[in-house]
C-alpha cells in the first residue's frame, strides 16, 4: 500500500531536547538539578546575562551532542562556531541567546519509522547546540493572562535543536518519529525525558502543499497529535472558504484544543545573528572517533537482535525495544524463563497493566514476573490467575506465591473440572439445545458456567474441551 497523501499534508518538527543528565548549565558552573527548588535559586550572572560576565563552554555538552548527531546517522562538522540570535522576549534577559547558525554540530541525518505505508525515512536537517531561556508561567491562558511569573532556574540549561526536514504527512506520523527520537535519547543516556522540559517540539504544518505555519512549545506526544489534527483542520478549512494561508507563529491552547496566532513568522534576517565574540571557534572533527566507539546498542538494532536471538516476532521485538529500561528488564527476565513466555508476559500483559495505572517498569521487579510465568507454565496456576497476580502486585503490593497462597489461585483438580462441566451442562438445557442447534454462541455460555464454579480457577481453554467434548458424545 502506498500512502498518497490526498490533502497535500507536510509536517517538520523542530524539537528542543534538555540534556538534562549534564550536572552544569552549558555556560556556566550552576547546577541541573533545579526541578524541585524554589525558583530562581539556580542562577548566576552568567546565565542571567548580566554585564561582564563571560560564559564558559560545558565540554561534556558538546561531547552529549556530538553523540545525539552520531545515533541521528548525521554528519558532524569538523568546526562549529556559536552565534548570537537577538531578540527581546521576558524570559531572555541578555535579549540574544548564543546558539549555532552557520555551523550546526551535526547535520544531514535520518530516523526511520513506522509510516502510514510502511517503514518511512525522515530526514534530519541539522541539530545544532543553544542555551535554554527562562520558563514563563503565565496566571490563566497566554492570550487571557493577568500577568506571568518568571522562573530563571532554567536559563541556560543545554539544549539541542533537532530539526527534521518536512517528511511527515499525517500527525500520526509526527507522532511517532517524536516517539522514536525520545526511544534514541533514552538509549544514549543523555536526558531524563520524564523532568519538565526534557522535551518540546515546534511544528511547521503545511496543507495542500502551500505555505507552512508554525506552531509553538508542544510538550507531549498526545498534545502533538491534537494540535496538528487541529491545525490541519483549520488549514483545510480556510482554503476551502477561498482564505490564503500565511506564515504565522501560533500557539497551542491544550486545554481548549485550539491553535491561536501570535505572530508572523519571522526570517532569519530578523535575528541579526553575528558570530559569539565570547566564544571562539571550536575543533571537533578528532573528538569523533573516540565519542562513536561510546555509542550503545540503539532501538533499530536491539530489534532486530531480539527478532535473531530469542526467535521474537516483530511487533514484539518492537515493543519490548521501544524503551530501554523495558528491553534490560525482559534480557533478565528471558535470562531465565523461555524467552517467548517471557516477550508475552512483559510485552502483552505487564507493560498493559503499567499503562493503565501509569507507571513505568520500575514499579514491578524481575523476580515476580519470573515468578508469575514459571506458576502459569508450570501448570500451577491460570493464566488469569497469573493476571490477576500482576494487578494484586502493583495496587496492593505483595509476594506471588503470598497472593496465590492468600487468594486460593492454585488450579483446582481434573476431576473438580469435569464435575463442574456435568453440573454447567445438566443445569443450562436450553444453553445446550441452543448449541446442538447450531447457536455457537452458547458453548461460551456454558464454559462460563465451569469458570464460575470453579470460581475462575480452572483453565478457560481445557474447560472449553471438556464441554466441547461432553456436549458431542
Amino acid at each position: 500500500m502506498v500512502y498518497e497523501n490526498p490533502d497535500g499534508v507536510r509536517i517538520g518538527l523542530e524539537v528542543h531536547v534538555q540534556l538534562n543528565k549534564l550536572k552544569t548549565k552549558l555556560f556556566c558552573g550552576c547546577s541541573t538539578d533545579y526541578h524541585d527548588s524554589e525558583p530562581n535559586t539556580h542562577v548566576c550572572p552568567v546565565c542571567l546575562g548580566l554585564p561582564g560576565s563571560l560564559p564558559v563552554l560545558n565540554e561534556k555538552a558538546v561531547e552529549f551532542a556530538i553523540k545525539v548527531g552520531l545515533a541521528l546517522n548525521c554528519n558532524i562538522v569538523e568546526q562549529t562556531q556559536f552565534h548570537r540570535k537577538n531578540y527581546y522576549y521576558p524570559d531572555l534577559p541578555k535579549n540574544f541567546q548564543t546558539t549555532q547558525y552557520d555551523f550546526p554540530i551535526a547535520a544531514n541525518g535520518k530516523i526511520i519509522i513506522e509510516g502510514e505505508d510502511g517503514e518511512h525515512v525522515v530526514g534530519i536537517t541539522r541539530a545544532h547546540i543553544e542555551e535554554d531561556p527562562a520558563r514563563l508561567q503565565h496566571m490563566g491562558t497566554i492570550d487571557r493572562s493577568k500577568g506571568t511569573l518568571i522562573n530563571y532556574n532554567r536559563s541556560g540549561m543545554t539544549l539541542i535543536e533537532i530539526v527534521s526536514e518536512p517528511d511527515m504527512r499525517s500527525p500520526k506520523e509526527a507522532r511517532r518519529y517524536l516517539e522514536k527520537l525520545k526511544s534514541i535519547l533514552d538509549y544514549l543516556g543523555v536526558f531524563d525525558g520524564d523532568l519538565e522540559g526534557a522535551m518540546k517540539a515546534d511544528a511547521n504544518v503545511s496543507v495542500f502543499w502551500g505555505d507552512r505555519v508554525e506552531v509553538k512549545n508542544i510538550s507531549s506526544f498526545k498534545g502533538l497529535e491534537r494540535a496538528l489534527l487541529y491545525e490541519i483542520m483549520r488549514q483545510k478549512n480556510h482554503v476551502r472558504r477561498g482564505g490564503e494561508i500565511v506564515m504565522e507563529t501560533r500557539h497551542f491552547d491544550e486545554a481548549r484544543g485550539v491553535t491561536i496566532s501570535m505572530r508572523t513568522k519571522e526570517e532569519e534576517h530578523d535575528y541579526r545573528y553575528f558570530p559569539e565574540p565570547d566564544l571562539v571557534p571550536l575543533r571537533v572533527a578528532d573528538w569523533v572517533p573516540g565519542i562513536r566507539e561510546t555509542l550503545p546498542e540503539l532501538p533499530d538494532a536491539k530489534r532486530e537482535r531480539f527478532m535473531e536471538q530469542y526467535g521474537l516476532g516483530e511487533t514484539h521485538a518492537r515493543a519490548l525495544t521501544t524503551e530501554i529500561k523495558v528491553a534490560n528488564f525482559f534480557e533478565e527476565v528471558a535470562s531465565k524463563v523461555d524467552p517467548k513466555d517471557a516477550a508475552v508476559w512483559v510485552s502483552d500483559i505487564l507493560k498493559g497493566e503499567l499503562n493503565y495505572r501509569e507507571l513505568s517498569i520500575d514499579a514491578f521487579t524481575v523476580e515476580d514476573i519470573v515468578a508469575v510465568v514459571e506458576l502459569v507454565t508450570g501448570n500451577k496456576i491460570t493464566e488469569q490467575s497469573g493476571v490477576e497476580i500482576i494487578r494484586t502486585v502493583l495496587d496492593d503490593g505483595g509476594k506471588p506465591q503470598e497472593i496465590v497462597e492468600k487468594k486460593g489461585l492454585l488450579k483446582v483438580e481434573d476431576d473438580i473440572v469435569s464435575t463442574a462441566v456435568e453440573e454447567a451442562i445438566a443445569e443450562n438445557p436450553e444453553a445446550v439445545a441452543d448449541y446442538l442447534g447450531g447457536k455457537e454462541k452458547s458453548l461460551n455460555f456454558i464454559v462460563g458456567k465451569v469458570m464460575q464454579k470453579t470460581k475462575g480457577r480452572a483453565d478457560a481453554r481445557e474447560a472449553r474441551e471438556k464441554v466441547l467434548a461432553k456436549l458431542n458424545d
